[in-house]
């Protein structure tokens, strides 16, 4: 029994001393020994706590090589335009409550406000970073957290602008409660996976509110993507999730809710796709299911490029879409079928809510239109009611199996909740 007290004693005491070792430096501007961060983050030793009081510090590219916890009691850092800021080289670093300004202009090195790099439980919250080019990048980390900051650009065009929050080979990051606007993608991942998307704001951004290249298993849930040249973008990527985000007011030529180029294995369900140019544009994707989302107000809802095979699309609202579906090629392998399609005029004698005649959801128009877009003028015209009644009758330039065989009579009411 003393044996095993010694042993405890000896224990709690060996941890006792391991935290007191951690001390806390106190930066301010009005304090001779201490009066820059660069300065307290050569001093401090594994696990300090460095606290940075009010002010506005000039300073760059702090490098961080031990871990440390570096807070901001509403500090401003100020890179002047003359390269990165902070430089994260270590395990389990926090950074927060930062407004970080003025970060550098590089397009050979893509200067960040905030870098990670090989680096694991690392924490960046709560920051606010204006003037920048890249904001929070990270290369070649994981199981890190990125929460609850605000980033805030001026870009104007791709070629001259970065990213908010850029992933790179990296695995396992958390992205959540972010606001991200006018930069060049509000948020980037590629060769990243297993990361968690959850309750961000990605808007006004010149291409892509968010953008995926070769990342896959990655979550995107309860975000929302409004007025980007597109909303996200998913290409070559696989095991993909997307529920219960907002799509919105995505226009321009070639703007789209949701992008799908040469995926695979995905699911997209409960999510709301409103006043779009194009809700869901695909191509090239397989065995990718939609089911409970609302498409509302799109010029076209979903449009299938081609070479889309075993997919589905069930379960959803289309309502009041300019065109629901267009389709290319004569060959349909997907599942149209169980939606409620507003425009459907069919009828339910039997009253088991679904239509007793199927439903064909392509308007012969809306190839004319993809062709020739200044078509558009003769929308609602008697002539474009004639040739789309035509082909619903005798289809030639559609498949004739694309065709909805359960048609809902009455909308879908999805639980957003699941």
């Amino acid at each position: 029994m003393r044996k095993l007290f010694a042993f405890y004693s000896i224990v709690f005491f060996i941890f006792l001393g391991s935290n007191s070792w951690a001390k806390r430096i106190i930066v301010s501007a009005s304090n001779s020994s201490i009066s820059s961060v660069k300065h307290a983050i050569e001093i401090a030793q594994s696990n300090d706590t460095i606290l940075v009081k009010s002010g506005v510090y000039q300073e760059s590219d702090l490098i961080i090589t031990k871990p440390l916890t570096i807070i901001s009691e509403n500090a401003t850092i100020d890179g002047q335009n003359k390269g990165e800021i902070f430089i994260v080289k270590a395990d389990s670093v926090t950074i927060k409550n930062f407004t970080i300004i003025n970060v550098g202009t590089s397009y050979i090195k893509d200067f960040a406000a905030i870098r990670v790099r090989d680096s694991k439980a690392f924490n960046i919250e709560n920051n606010t970073i204006k003037e920048l080019f890249f904001g929070i990048y990270l290369e070649k980390s994981k199981n890190g957290r990125v929460v609850n900051n605000k980033i805030y650009g001026k870009a104007k065009n791709e070629f001259n602008s970065g990213n908010g929050i850029q992933l790179w080979y990296c695995n396992q990051i958390l992205i959540q409660g972010n606001y991200v606007e006018k930069v060049r993608d509000g948020i980037y991942l590629e060769f990243s996976n297993y990361c968690t998307i959850d309750n961000n704001t990605s808007k006004d951004n010149v291409r892509y509110g968010l953008h995926f290249m070769f990342s896959n298993n990655d979550t995107v849930t309860n975000s929302r993507y409004i007025n980007n040249g597109a909303g996200v973008a998913i290409m070559f990527s696989k095991f993909m999730q997307m529920s219960h985000n907002i799509f919105s007011d995505n226009w321009g030529s070639a703007a789209y809710g949701v992008l799908l180029k040469e995926v695979n294995d995905t699911q997209i369900y409960a999510n709301t796709f409103s006043n779009n140019t194009t809700a869901i544009n695909i191509e090239g994707s397989n065995r990718v299911t939609y089911t409970h989302n609302d498409f509302i107000s799109n010029g076209w809802a979903i449009n299938s490029r081609g070479a889309n095979y075993h997919n589905k699309v069930n379960y959803n609202n289309f309502l009041n879409n300019s065109f629901d579906l267009l389709y290319h090629g004569q060959l349909n392998q997907n599942s149209f079928d169980s939606n409620y399609w507003s425009n459907y005029t069919g009828y339910d004698l039997d009253k088991d809510g679904i239509g007793d005649i199927s439903h064909r959801p392509i308007k012969l128009f809306s190839y004319v239109v993809n062709n020739t877009p200044e078509a558009i003028i003769f929308l609602r015209s008697l002539f474009v009611d004639i040739i789309d009644f035509s082909e619903k009758v005798s289809p030639v330039f559609t498949p004739d199996n694309l065709v909805d065989h359960k048609p809902q009579i009455k909308k879908i009411n999805h639980d957003k909740n699941n």
